[in-house]
């Protein structure tokens, strides 16, 4: 019996020692990282994006940005361009790992994020992310 709790108790420790250390499964951000992409970037998987338009003049869009990142250790990134005479703004996304000595499961991980895409006068527009067009006008 003795030899039965011990070993109960060591599969307990070893399983907390195990716990999760990863952020939650939905992570939301409304500012934009600071610097430029780190020098090892991994993919986005960018599944949907929504516009909002703020009520002010000129009007404000932010676009909420759904998808999978590569695993529960990555962590979305951006950067947005300037729109161009044409009406199109580029928007550059990546995830990185910020500690790469990590160990993490390999499973993709959901993350929304809301990017402030700039202020805008009437007109019809394209933001670019991934290399898809997401058009809307104001």
């Amino acid at each position: 019996m003795r030899r039965l709790a011990t070993v109960a108790l060591t599969g307990v420790l070893l399983f907390a020692a195990c716990g999760d250390d990863a952020p939650a499964a939905t992570a939301s951000t409304t500012t934009a990282p600071t610097g430029a992409a780190p020098t090892t970037t991994d993919p986005v998987y960018v599944a949907h994006v929504e516009f909002v338009f703020l009520e002010s003049y000129p009007v404000q869009v932010r676009a909420v940005v759904t998808g999978d990142l590569p695993t529960p250790c990555h962590e979305p990134g951006w950067t947005v361009g300037a729109a161009g005479a044409d009406g199109r703004v580029v928007v550059d996304m990546w995830s990185s790992v910020p500690d790469p000595d990590l160990a993490c499961a390999q499973v993709l991980e959901p993350f929304e994020v809301t990017i402030d895409v700039g202020s805008f006068e009437t007109g019809d527009y394209v933001v670019e992310i991934g290399g898809t067009d997401y058009p809307f006008t104001i």
